[in-house]
């Protein structure tokens, strides 16, 4: 199989583009990114030898590069996309421009080329805030962020085109990720390298707010699964079960590097910072995907490898 893999320099694209190569060696992968700031050519600098490997540095919105890369592809994976919700509130525009046009383009490319498949990568933040229970595929889309609202708009056009031209479109929506190669401006990456370097960690609010916890290669093979036995025009939500509050998070990363609660700072929320996400994965699971990794096993080697990679995550963190 032939993939066109969208973002693939970012942290789920780098881990999902290793997986694939790793655990299938009839694919091919051709990486387009355009190297905006998350987006790190180290990250895969070591694949370069592998002939089943190629980068293409490029914008997705850019329709004459992606109709020819998109033509050459079977499939294609749509990773690439703008994500952090602080950076969507100072800059809304940018998130629309890239999640919205760059998944239009790459449609539209697709469609013409008629390709066997079409996964995009989506978010649990498209459905808002829930109390009590979990989100299931079929529930109203309640967007509180510019960063969430752009990706349920980006959903639903990818569903529009399975419905109105047929295109073999499958959604996948994650929880929050964590693992190797993320950039450290997301809550584990900069706690861990905030203590490693010395200084507190900055916690929102309360710290109350809950988030659902994958680490990133058991969402990479979720997404695996889809693109294989995914059903077109249909959504699947891809959790842990794990729920854990911001201030649960700090404490196991303080045990884990031997800091106490002196290292915490409260500051300011977040503005209209939803309190809990929680989705409901059994329609993943009739697949036949679980989870491979435990929180706490996964999250010791999450932090066990920024220990170990200071020099991919300092240059991250330095002045500009």
């Amino acid at each position: 199989m032939r993939l066109l893999v969208t973002g693939g320099c970012g942290f789920i694209g780098t881990n999902f583009v290793r997986d694939q190569l790793a655990r299938h060696p009839d694919r091919t992968v051709v990486n387009l990114d355009a190297l905006t700031y998350a987006g790190n050519p180290a990250n895969l600098a070591d694949l370069a030898p592998d002939p089943r490997y190629l980068f293409v540095h490029g914008d997705i919105r850019d329709a004459a590069l992606v109709e020819t890369l998109v033509e050459g592809a079977d499939a294609v994976v749509h990773f690439a996309a703008e994500s952090h919700v602080d950076r969507s509130i100072a800059d809304p525009g940018a998130f629309v421009s890239t999640n919205v046009q760059g998944t239009f383009t790459l449609l539209e490319a697709a469609r013409r080329a008629g390709v066997e498949r079409f996964v995009h990568v989506s978010t649990d933040e498209v459905y808002g805030s829930i109390r009590e229970g979990a989100f299931r595929e079929a529930d109203p889309l309640r967007p509180s962020s510019p960063y969430s609202a752009s990706k349920a708009g980006s959903d639903l056009l990818a569903l529009a085109y399975h419905a109105t031209h047929g295109l073999p479109v499958a959604v996948t929506r994650c929880s929050n990720n964590y693992g190797p190669y993320q950039f450290p401006e997301k809550l584990i990456p900069l706690f861990v390298t905030n203590l490693l370097e010395g200084e507190k960690v900055p916690v929102y609010g309360s710290g109350k707010n809950v988030r659902e916890w994958i680490y990133v290669l058991d969402h990479c093979r979720a997404v695996d699964l889809v693109l294989e036995k995914g059903a077109p025009g249909e959504v699947y939500n891809i959790g842990s079960g794990v729920e854990k509050t911001n201030l649960e998070i700090t404490d196991a990363l303080l045990r884990l590097l031997g800091r106490d609660g002196s290292w915490v700072e409260h500051v300011e929320d977040r503005k209209g910072h939803d309190f809990r996400y929680a989705i409901d994965c059994s329609k993943l699971r009739s697949l036949g995907w679980a989870p491979s990794f435990t929180f706490e096993e996964a999250l010791a080697a999450t932090v066990d490898w920024y220990r170990t990679h200071e020099a991919w995550w300092r240059p991250l963190k330095a002045p500009s």
